[in-house]
C-alpha cells in the first residue's frame, strides 16, 4: 500500500468555520434545549449554566475525583488537555468532551433521582412519534410489489437518507432534513456492498448505529430485511451505552424504536414483530462498547471490539460522526483514497454517512471539482450529500 500523508487534525479554533460553529453556538443551543425539554432541579439548571459558560469561555476541566470513568478519560486525552480552550483541542475530542459534561451537569452518572435519565429522550419520543414517522412506515406498504433486490436497496438508501433525521445536526441547519430532492450521491460503491451480502451460511452484517428516531427505524427496517431473506444470518447492531451526541442511539432508542414499528399496521408492523423475534432468539444481537463514546479514532480501538469487527463478513458504520471516526478527523484532501485511510479496520468496512462535516475522503476529482463549482465549500456540510463507501 502507498504511503498516505495525514491531513491536519480538526481543531475549532477559526471563527467562521462549521467546527467553530459548533462550539459557539450548536452547544449552547443544546443546552438551552435540555433545559427546557426536562424540569430539571436547581442544582442541574446551575451545573448547566455552568457548563454554558466553561465551553464557550473556559477551559477543560478534568472530571471530579469519584466520577466512576475517571480513569477512561484520563487515558483518552482528559489530563493531557487539561487547562486548555476548548477550541485548541482536537474537535471531536472536544465535542466528545461536551456530552460527557452534560451528562454530568444533569446528574445522569450519580445515585440520585436523575440517574439514567436521558437528556435528549424529549426530544428523540417527539421525533419517533411525529406525522412525518407514521407517513414514512406506511409508505413501506408499496414496497410489497417490488422484487427482493429492488426492496433491499430502497432499504439501504433509506437507511442511508435516514441520517438527515438527526437532531442535533437539525438545531443548527432547520429545514436540511426537509430537502425535497434527494440529490446524487457522491460516492456510491453499493454494487460492492451486496456482493458482500451474498446469503453465505455464516454471514454476519454488523452495523455501528448512529442516530435515534427516524434513522434508528430504516436501520432496523434494513437489518430485518435482511434476516428475513437470507442475506445475512445474524447481525451484530452497535448503539451507544449511554446518551451522547443529542440523537445517538442507545439500547433505550433501539426499544422505543422497535415499539413504534410493532405497532404500526401493515408491512411496518411485520417488520417490527420480526426484530422482536430476532432480538429474542439471537439473530440480532446488541452492543454497547464504551469506546463507542470515545472522542478518539477507531484507528485506537481496544482489541476487544477490534475481534468483534473482524468476526463480520462486513461492518456499515452509520452517520457523520462515525465517518469521522472511522477516516480520521482531518483535512483529508478530498481524493485521499478511502481504501488507504481504513485500511487498518479489520475486515471488510462501509461507511453510510450524509455530508455534516468537513471530513471527506475518496472522491473522484471530476467530483470534487463539479461540486465545488456549484456549492463551493456548502457541500461538505450542507447534509444535502451522502456517500456509500466500501472497503473490502
Amino acid at each position: 500500500m502507498s504511503y498516505t500523508p495525514a491531513g491536519p487534525v480538526i481543531v475549532a479554533d477559526e471563527p467562521g468555520t462549521f467546527p467553530y460553529g459548533v462550539l459557539a453556538e450548536r452547544h449552547p443551543a443544546i443546552l438551552r434545549q435540555v433545559a427546557a425539554d426536562t424540569p430539571y432541579g436547581p442544582e442541574q439548571r446551575r451545573a448547566l449554566d455552568a457548563l454554558l459558560a466553561n465551553c464557550t469561555e473556559g477551559a477543560v476541566t478534568p472530571l471530579p475525583a469519584g466520577a466512576h470513568d475517571r480513569d477512561r478519560w484520563a487515558a483518552w486525552g482528559m489530563d493531557d488537555h487539561a487547562g486548555r480552550s476548548w477550541h485548541d483541542v482536537p474537535w471531536l475530542w472536544s465535542e466528545s468532551w461536551f456530552y460527557r459534561q452534560l451528562l454530568q451537569a444533569v446528574g445522569y452518572f450519580e445515585p440520585g433521582p436523575w440517574q439514567g435519565v436521558d437528556p435528549f429522550r424529549p426530544a428523540k419520543l417527539a421525533e419517533l412519534d411525529a406525522p412525518a414517522t407514521d407517513e414514512e412506515l406506511a409508505a413501506l406498504d408499496a414496497l410489497d410489489d417490488l422484487p427482493e433486490d429492488e426492496r433491499a436497496r430502497a432499504l439501504l438508501h433509506g437507511s442511508l437518507w435516514g441520517n438527515r433525521a438527526d437532531l442535533g445536526f437539525r438545531m443548527s441547519a432547520e429545514g436540511a432534513e426537509e430537502t425535497a430532492a434527494v440529490p446524487a450521491l457522491v460516492a456510491d460503491d453499493g454494487e460492492r456492498l451486496w456482493s458482500l451480502l451474498d446469503g453465505s451460511p455464516d454471514g454476519t452484517l454488523c452495523l455501528v448505529a448512529d442516530n435515534a428516531g427516524r434513522e434508528l427505524v430504516p436501520d432496523l427496517l434494513l437489518i430485518a430485511h435482511l434476516l428475513a431473506h437470507g442475506r445475512v444470518t445474524r447481525a451484530v447492531l452497535h448503539v451507544k451505552p449511554h446518551p451522547y451526541y443529542v440523537s445517538d442511539a442507545t439500547t433505550a432508542d433501539v426499544l422505543d424504536a422497535a415499539r413504534r414499528l410493532t405497532a404500526a399496521k401493515g408491512a411496518a408492523g411485520a417488520y417490527g414483530h420480526a426484530l422482536r423475534a430476532a432480538l429474542t432468539d439471537g439473530r440480532l444481537e446488541l452492543r454497547a462498547h464504551p469506546f463507542s463514546c470515545a472522542p478518539l479514532p477507531y484507528a485506537d480501538m481496544p482489541d476487544d471490539l477490534r475481534a468483534d469487527f473482524a468476526e463480520a463478513t462486513l461492518t456499515v458504520l452509520k452517520g457523520d460522526l462515525n465517518y469521522r471516526r472511522l477516516v480520521g478527523d482531518r483535512y483529508w484532501p478530498a481524493t485521499t483514497p478511502f481504501a488507504d485511510v481504513t485500511a487498518y479496520f479489520p475486515g471488510a468496512v462501509a461507511a453510510l454517512r450524509t455530508l455534516k462535516s468537513d471530513v471527506i475522503t475518496g472522491l473522484a476529482p471530476e467530483t470534487e471539482a463539479a461540486l465545488d463549482a456549484e456549492e463551493s465549500g456548502r457541500w461538505r456540510t450542507s447534509g444535502t450529500h451522502a456517500l456509500i463507501q466500501v472497503r473490502t
